[in-house]
């Protein structure tokens, strides 16, 4: 999986407050994203952001928020009582045969085939795509990450438009590996702004803001 720390901007009107398991880091501590924001990494025993961190156990995490305890795993949301009226966009997708969620989308308005990884905290673009899609990639920050391959070079950069299915986002924060990426991932700089549920071999993911 891929983890890169990259900081997303909070976007959309006032809502329901929400905590997203983005990432574990062993058993000590857990990278959260409260209300779309920031991700923000939380000791076991720290508070943040109103999340107390209980316990990390392999890729899930029991957290303590606005009173009551979860177990959230990887990619998983939970929401207070106030949660916010989805907006009906909806994209159901069935897992592969190695368990895996891909499916075609778009960005920019161009053919996009994804593969879903909720651990990773961003969209990540292989630079032959990038080049596909006419962006100057290089443009960016450049951030060092790590891929199956092993080290590779990045750039960070802002998507116009990332669609999946029915849902369609703007500006959706990404990076461009130059190595050892085979395939875009839809990481959770995306994902964090849908509702994801999962039952056995399908996933359906519904546009919340």
């Amino acid at each position: 999986m891929l983890f890169v720390l990259l900081a997303s901007a909070a976007t959309g009107a006032a809502r329901a407050a929400d905590v997203a398991l983005i990432g574990v880091i062993g058993n000590s501590a857990a990278v959260v994203a409260v209300d779309g924001g920031e991700p923000r990494t939380i000791k076991v025993g720290q508070t943040r952001a109103g999340v107390t961190l209980v316990s990390v156990e392999g890729e899930r995490a029991t957290v303590e928020f606005e009173g009551k305890r979860r177990v959230l795993a990887l990619g998983q949301h939970y929401r207070g009582a106030s949660t916010a009226v989805s907006s009906g966009q909806s994209v159901t997708l069935a897992a592969d045969p190695r368990g895996h969620f891909v499916s075609e989308g778009s960005i920019n308005g161009h053919t996009m085939r994804f593969l879903v990884d909720t651990g990773a905290t961003t969209i990540a673009l292989p630079a032959a795509d990038a080049v596909r899609l006419g962006i100057n990639y290089r443009q960016g920050a450049a951030v060092r990450t790590r891929t199956a391959a092993g080290e590779a070079s990045a750039f960070r950069v802002t998507f116009a438009s990332v669609r999946l299915g029915d849902i369609e986002l703007t500006n959706v924060e990404g990076i461009v590996i130059e190595d050892g990426l085979d395939i875009a991932l839809l990481g959770m700089s995306f994902l964090n702004r849908l509702d994801m549920r999962q039952e056995g071999r399908t996933m359906t993911l519904i546009k919340r803001f």
